[in-house]
């Protein structure tokens, strides 16, 4: 079941890091230990891509298969939000 943020909303949502490879690649599966760590410990929601989750280094491909992933991982058990700013001026 999805989970939308609303005024009854409460609790820690973690701004969520987004891991590498040594490569510089997406590590997406300390990515998913990270999620299953985070909703063991009772967080209520996650936020994506914000200034910590390095978005300004990834390319827009490289977002988009982030949060494709993570939202698959949490698959409704959390409520998301998702950074969309974007430093540059070409995109």
């Amino acid at each position: 079941m999805t989970k939308l943020i609303s005024e009854e909303s409460r609790g820690v949502f973690v701004i969520m890091a987004t891991p590498f490879a040594d490569d510089g690649a997406l590590d997406l599966q300390s990515a998913d230990r990270l999620v299953e760590f985070c909703l063991e410990e009772g967080v209520y929601g996650f936020t994506l891509l914000g200034v910590m989750g390095e978005a300004p280094k990834l390319s827009l491909e490289e977002q988009d298969a982030f949060t494709h992933h993570v939202l698959k991982r949490i698959d409704g058990r959390a409520p998301v939000i998702v950074g969309v700013s974007n430093p540059g001026i070409d995109n």
